[in-house]
């Protein structure tokens, strides 16, 4: 649900060098009036909403000291992680479903009421809290509908022209037994536009972290790796001095 009709909600406070954590795709909410045309279920699968983030960011947040800005707003409404432009900003397909009630839609009212609200909080946020580094966290689905491999990775690391916290992280999550991709499923330098945004093109560090989905659908798991992306980044933060 959308808190006080705001798009995001933020979670814990920030400290000036620290680690941050955004999530753009956290939430499954569609407001009242916007009818997506869409079974009901599928507003708990991967086209929705990056399962298990929610629950990751918070643990991170509340136990981990990593203070997360976390969407409230499904990305079939509005999808904060891509640009303004972006033909699939607000999609009208999505790993084989139509939605239909996208078609035709306002796309600039949801832009003026979800989308820039979003990340006009997040940028003020963010110059607030001067971040060491910046997790942007994400996951995947293990399979797309559409028919593509099975995909092996258990996290995976995204960047389009600064990898420099990548590397380590890649490094790092390598060394503690993980399958780790290095911009895949998919690469950052196609999609990664709230770090294009808010990180490289201010000269920030981050790691965009990808999840995959099978592996933090329980709150025991989400506990497990928000404890281990915590870890590692912290590490990361410290090489990069």
């Amino acid at each position: 649900m959308i808190l006080d009709d705001n798009p995001y909600r933020q979670v814990g406070t920030p400290r000036r060098g620290g680690l941050v954590c955004v999530a753009d795709h956290a939430s499954n909410y569609v407001p009242e009036g916007i009818p997506l045309g869409i079974a009901r279920d599928l507003l708990n699968d991967h086209i929705a909403v990056d399962i298990g983030v929610n629950g990751v960011a918070e643990r991170m947040a509340r136990r981990h000291d990593v203070p997360a800005h976390l969407a409230c707003v499904s990305r079939l409404v509005v999808d904060l992680h891509r640009e303004e432009d972006h033909p699939n900003v607000v999609p009208t397909e999505s790993d084989g479903h139509l939605i239909p009630g996208n078609i035709g839609a306002d796309v600039e009212a949801r832009l003026e009421k979800y989308y820039r609200p979003y990340h006009d909080a997040l940028e003020k946020w963010l110059e607030a809290a001067d971040p060491k580094l910046i997790i942007s966290l994400h996951s995947f689905t293990p399979k797309m509908q559409n028919g593509d491999d099975d995909r092996p990775w258990e996290v995976a690391l995204l960047y389009n022209e600064d990898d420099r916290a990548a590397r380590h992280a890649i490094r790092l999550f390598g060394e503690l037994g993980l399958n780790v991709g290095d911009n895949e499923p998919y690469s950052g330098k196609e999609l990664n536009a709230t770090m294009n945004r808010h990180a490289e093109a201010h000269g920030r560090y981050y790691c965009a972290i990808e999840v995959r989905q099978d592996l933090i659908a329980t709150r025991a798991e989400q506990s497990r790796y928000a404890a281990m992306i915590a870890d590692v980044c912290g590490r990361v933060a410290l090489a990069l001095d």
